[in-house]
């Protein structure tokens, strides 16, 4: 070759230097060793003329003579082949004592070893990995003036790659090529055995040596060294591999890209993965992204630590639906986007993600990920905690049943309060749970490790850092909770905005054949139903305005002393209520009566005869193409009408600005105040400017954002639209009749029927149009038991273990509806936990049992609390029995 990998001296010299040990190889040697030196050299006299050519006469018994005139009797042949028959049988079995027995045999019998058998002795050590005595047998091979076979050196290759020697496999193929051996396959197969063998450094270092010698790699061994390098995170390696790849004529597929993109993922920087991810979406058709380049990207920018990502991987989710003819998601794709906004607190997305993925066998393990990065797994079921997402909840907690997936321990650490997911959601956090004996709170300081410091204060500071050790994973916030009532409430407020919008937008005929006066009520009822209870209630009064009377009801409801002047009562309600800010709480308030509402059956049998279309494509394409629509489409609206239509998929983050706002209003302390009512104010002054335009359909929306109108003004849209009586091809003119509208739109096919489609279609979600559509359930006290004990029910069977907490959260929910069925199943759960309650409890539950004519109910609590040996006080005993009693008498005399 015109260069070398190393310059090494003549290999000969480098091999003989070294002095043989009594070994394997000294074996080998013996039979010359038993000879005299006389006899010997007339040995070696007697057959010189045959030695000259004969080098390689074990090949196959014969190789001619410079001249040709020299053969091999046909005996010396036939010997010579059962000779090496022997001899390559006990090679491939490794045996070295047996390959030097021939080899002596073939001695004795009056023939020279060739380079075949010294290339089975060499096998055969190399099959027992003995580096030393292969070297050996080399050196004595070298010693009997014979030219090594190529075969022998690439078994030494293979050894030497093996165990790692990357300095030796350098010196044999510095060897092979003193002997004008072509070194590419022994060089290809070392770089391969070093790989395999875990020695990636020296891999690449032998590689790189014989790349810069002008030697040319496989396709397989590229790919080969690229993801090895990539999956130890050796990016620089990668990409000089590649580069010596692509100088080599072969450029970088999909498949490197993605290897690049998986160490690039981990780098904490994802502006890194996204520049690699640009260069693949415009470059050639063999490295366009592919799913897996999606989810090396989204898991970038999910588990960045800098800021919020979320709206990063909204725009790559975007391009990815786009390019939904040529990919689709798989599992990971939807573990990640479950994962990413969990992370973030968009808790609506996650469920959406979640469906899919639960589609998948084993999905909720990899969504876990053995609890690595955060757990999303438990932040996932917390987060629904946190929303009083129940029917969610427990949608997940049966697909984590049907993947074998455990409940993890930390998805159980909610709250401050020894309470966990099963019962947080029933009441928010603040609220202690119940349990009918006194919490004896010194004993829980001491053994929370309040003496010793270990102990970790939970109370969130406004404008600081929480000091909740269990926040990890909510970083970028740490919403409260919401109750299971309350997130009813909101979804049956956001479906009747829903239908109030396409009431507006479709007009009376969406109702059927029905008066003007009939729309109207309809009307009116949907904006009563949105608007809900008056929320001035739901704030406390001015504690300088309340009279003496109001201010002890509120120091009696919290526990407190309602004794001294109306001084003293107005100064120990502020602290109370500056108390209750510091620590989170909901501020006390009056109760309110509800008022019930009147069931309309002519009404709401009007409302259920709106059909929301949202997420039915097909409907909106032929909207698009002019079908159904009718001309009482252009109502205006007033500004609360915005308001109350507010219906996008923020609307929950919406709420929680204004709820944040009504926050800020009663603490005059939050320096957020300004900041907050100034981004409300703006909001409210765009609805105002939005409030003068009637809605407008679609295909109108897409033409003013189409770049055919947004270069032009208001005042050069009037300029053509008097210009369009002369001149009918004037680009902005626009028709004002919505029928006409749409036929011009599509003459001039600023956007095409078939780019019409959402995530749904593209993804083939075909559960999210009836999600979406459907009416949800009103909340009931009853409901939200149910609810509860099935969630304990099914985290008990998935490895939990719920708190005493969580039963008496549970057991109280059931007494307010009340479920005397349920006592029982409650009572017994709790016990089979280990957890008993206090005498004043049972006693509550035995007497509203007794005082709803449950007598059943109550003997069979009693019963239950007999068998888990608790002690039944004999007042209450003697009022089960008399009821009993009280309960059979009409019963017999009915009889007699």
């Amino acid at each position: 070759m015109a260069s070398s990998l190393l310059p090494y001296a003549p290999f000969s010299l480098s091999l003989t230097s070294t002095s043989a040990p009594r070994n394997a190889v000294a074996l080998a040697a013996a039979p010359f060793a038993s000879m005299s030196t006389t006899q010997r050299k007339s040995r070696r006299k007697k057959q010189q003329n045959q030695q000259n050519d004969l080098k390689s006469s074990d090949d196959n018994g014969y190789t001619g003579s410079a001249d040709g005139n020299f053969t091999p009797s046909s005996a010396e042949k036939l010997l010579r082949l059962v000779f090496m028959e022997e001899l390559m049988e006990r090679a491939r079995s490794g045996s070295v004592l047996g390959v030097s027995d021939v080899i002596y045999d073939m001695v004795a019998a009056g023939l020279t070893p060739g380079p075949r058998s010294f290339h089975g002795l060499v096998v055969s050590h190399v099959l027992n990995r003995d580096e030393e005595g292969a070297m050996h047998a080399l050196r004595r091979e070298l010693s009997e003036g014979l030219r090594p076979l190529h075969e022998t050196f690439i078994a030494l290759i293979r050894l030497f790659g093996s165990k790692g020697h990357a300095t030796r496999g350098l010196e044999i193929l510095a060897a092979m090529e003193k002997l004008n051996y072509d070194i590419r396959q022994a060089w290809l197969l070392l770089v391969e055995e070093l790989v395999r063998g875990g020695h990636l450094e020296d891999a690449n270092r032998v590689f790189l040596k014989g790349a810069e010698g002008g030697l040319r790699a496989t396709d397989e061994l590229y790919d080969l060294l690229i993801e090895e390098d990539c999956k130890v995170g050796d990016h620089s390696n990668a990409l000089t591999i590649a580069y010596e790849m692509e100088a080599a004529g072969r450029m970088a597929t999909t498949f490197h890209f993605n290897c690049l993109l998986s160490v690039q993922a981990t780098s904490g920087i994802p502006e890194i993965a996204f520049s690699t991810f640009e260069n693949m979406e415009y470059g050639e058709a063999f490295m366009k992204p592919d799913t897996e380049t999606y989810n090396w990207v989204i898991q970038a920018y999910t588990r960045a630590e800098s800021y919020d990502r979320v709206q990063d991987v909204a725009e790559l989710l975007g391009m990815m639906v786009e390019d939904y003819k040529r990919l689709q998601p798989n599992v990971r794709t939807y573990a990640l986007l479950v994962e990413c906004f969990t992370k973030y607190c968009v808790t609506k997305e996650a469920i959406r993600h979640f469906r899919a993925l639960k589609n998948f066998e084993g999905g909720t393990t990899i969504l876990h990920n053995e609890g690595q990065y955060g757990d999303p797994l438990s932040l996932y079921l917390r987060a629904l905690c946190r929303e009083g997402r129940m029917v969610e909840l427990l949608d997940a907690l049966e697909t984590m049943a049907k993947d074998n997936q455990q409940i993890p321990p930390r998805a159980m650490i909610l709250s401050r309060k020894y309470r966990t997911l099963v019962s947080s959601w029933i009441e928010p956090l603040q609220e202690e749970a119940e349990l009918g004996h006194e919490v004896d709170y010194i004993a829980r300081y001491i053994a929370e490790g309040g003496l010793t410091g270990e102990r970790k204060r939970w109370v969130p500071r406004r404008g600081k850092t929480p000091l909740d050790p269990d926040a990890e994973g909510f970083i970028y916030s740490n919403p409260m909770e919401t109750s299971f009532k309350q997130r009813c409430l909101e979804e049956w407020k956001i479906h009747h905005r829903k239908l109030l919008k396409t009431l507006r937008n479709e007009g009376p005929a969406v109702l059927g054949d029905v008066s003007e006066s009939d729309y109207i009520r309809v009307e009116e009822r949907l904006k009563k139903i949105i608007k809900g209870p008056e929320q001035s209630s739901l704030k406390p009064k001015a504690a300088s305005k309340m009279i003496v009377s109001e201010l002890k009801e509120e120091l009696e409801a919290q526990g407190l002393p309602t004794d001294g002047t109306r001084n003293v009562l107005y100064q120990r309600v502020q602290k109370a209520r500056r108390i209750n800010r510091s620590r989170g709480r909901p501020l006390w308030v009056p109760p309110v009566e509800e008022e019930e509402e009147e069931v309309d059956e002519e009404l709401d049998e009007l409302i259920s005869r709106i059909k929301l279309e949202e997420g039915n494509t097909e409907f909106w394409r032929r909207r698009f193409l002019g079908e159904g629509l009718n001309e009482n489409h252009n109502k205006p609206l007033e500004v609360e009408d915005y308001d109350i239509l507010d219906v996008s998929d923020d609307a929950d983050v919406g709420d929680d600005v204004v709820k944040e706002a009504e926050d800020d209003e009663v603490d005059e302390e939050d320096e957020e105040v300004e900041q907050t009512e100034s981004q409300v104010g703006d909001r409210v002054k765009d609805k105002e400017a939005e409030a003068t335009k009637p809605p407008q359909m679609i295909g109108v929306q897409l033409l003013k954002d189409s770049e055919h109108s947004t270069s032009s003004s208001r005042k050069s849209k009037k300029k053509s639209s008097r210009v369009s009586m002369e001149d009918d091809d004037d680009d902005d003119w626009f028709p004002e009749d919505i029928h006409e509208a749409f036929k011009e739109l599509r003459k001039r096919k600023v956007f095409d029927v078939s780019d019409m489609y959402t995530i749904a279609d593209a993804w083939g979600w075909t559960w999210e149009k009836d999600f979406k559509n459907k009416t949800p359930r009103k909340w009931s006290q009853e409901w939200e038991v149910e609810l509860a004990i099935k969630i304990m029910t099914k985290v008990i069977e998935l490895g939990g273990t719920p708190t005493i907490g969580d039963c008496a959260m549970v057991l109280r929910a059931a007494i307010r509806a009340p479920m005397p069925s349920a006592f029982l199943h409650i009572l017994q759960t709790t016990h089979q936990l280990g957890y008993v309650f206090g005498s004043p409890l049972y006693d509550e539950i035995i007497g509203l049992c007794l005082d709803l004519g449950e007598i059943d109910a109550a003997i069979a609590i009693v019963t239950d609390l007999e068998t888990s040996g608790i002690k039944v006080p004999d007042e209450t005993l003697d009022r089960v029995i008399s009821a009993r009693q009280a309960n059979e008498n009409p019963v017999n005399d009915a009889l007699q």
